[in-house]
């Protein structure tokens, strides 16, 4: 017979292993204690968030249809990875975090700048050095690719404006529900992808317009991110959308969002005759619906991060659907 004394412990230390893992990468429902200040560093970093981005230059290479699996190309695609994801994505998260101190303060009061555990000075530093870094592996990677014009830096330059102005006043796009979580969706779809096919391809009209269109999308799982600050959006007078048309509400347009644009770009690829794509890009999103209903519209503040985890997947799996798709057809 187990003594639950004896196990009373041992749950206490998976728990706060559960807590320290959940802190470093970024996620909700971290606890505040770590000491040293690269995990600190890290943790401003939000390594959680790098995924998408990643994801995004893999499916940037796809649709460019010339994509080669050699050694040279792996590292290089590895290399506009480390530019999107850990350099810019944490240039981007950490700004955020820096604008946002006060509201952390209230929502998540674990985070490193509201808690202490990293100066103002500190966390300036590491804004440019991510930054620097970022914009300088750009450079690099349009001097392999050739480009006269330097396509791959003037979209990291863009899109850390972009970033900078999401969270920094007096513009602070995420003020605005609309546009700043579309702005938000872009950068993690439409930018990523875009260097990743300009990286191995001609970047051109038909993809920017079509990124662009999935990025509503994006949009909608970046509403998603709002539910778990809706109190302290209400306090400071932020309007998100759970902030303006009430939890329920903005739960609906949010799931509308990522299955009709989703069906929208399923639609496009039959129009071009990808007709097995799309058949597959419709089956992946038939799950997301279904954890919809299960988890997200019953209760979109306690469920946010479980729908995440089980229906993001098929999301970003579709994303590479479509991205093998628009390279199979380049190459046609």
């Amino acid at each position: 017979m187990v003594d639950p004394v004896s196990e009373a412990p041992q749950d206490a230390v998976e728990a706060a292993k559960g807590s320290k893992t959940r802190q470093l990468l970024g996620m909700k429902g971290a606890e505040a204690g770590e000491t040293s200040i690269w995990k600190i560093r890290l943790q401003l970093m939000k390594p959680i968030t790098w995924i998408p981005l990643i994801w995004g230059v893999v499916c940037g290479a796809a649709s460019s249809g010339q994509y080669v699996w050699n050694l040279e190309c792996v590292l290089i695609a590895a290399a506009c990875m480390l530019m999107s994801g850990p350099l810019l994505t944490g240039y981007t998260q950490t700004i955020n975090d820096f604008y946002d101190r006060e509201i952390d303060a209230i929502n998540e009061p674990y985070r490193p700048i509201p808690s202490g555990a990293i100066s103002v000075p500190q966390v300036v530093v590491q804004i440019l050095v991510l930054l620097g870094a970022g914009v300088g592996v750009a450079y690099a990677l349009d001097q392999w690719a050739g480009h006269e014009f330097p396509t791959i830096t003037a979209l990291a330059i863009g899109g850390s404006f972009l970033s900078y102005i999401y969270s920094a006043p007096p513009l602070k796009l995420k003020q605005n529900g609309w546009l700043g979580n579309y702005a938000l969706g872009a950068s993690y779809i439409a930018l990523p992808w875009w260097a990743g096919h300009a990286l191995f391809g001609e970047l051109n009209l038909t993809i920017v317009l079509l990124t662009l269109f999935y990025s509503l999308a994006g949009l909608g799982i970046a509403i998603v991110n709002d539910f778990k600050s809706v109190e302290g959006d209400r306090q400071l007078g932020l309007k998100s959308l759970p902030v303006m048309f009430g939890v329920g509400t903005a739960a609906w347009i949010c799931v509308l969002m990522i299955d009709l644009f989703q069906g929208g770009v399923a639609a496009y690829l039959m129009s071009i005759h990808q007709n097995l794509y799309a058949v597959i890009l419709v089956l992946l999103i038939i799950p997301q619906i279904t954890f919809q209903d299960m988890y997200f519209l019953r209760n979109p503040l306690e469920n946010d991060v479980k729908y995440q985890a089980s229906a993001q997947p098929f999301l970003v799996l579709g994303m590479l659907v479509t991205g093998l798709a628009l390279g199979h057809s380049a190459l046609v």
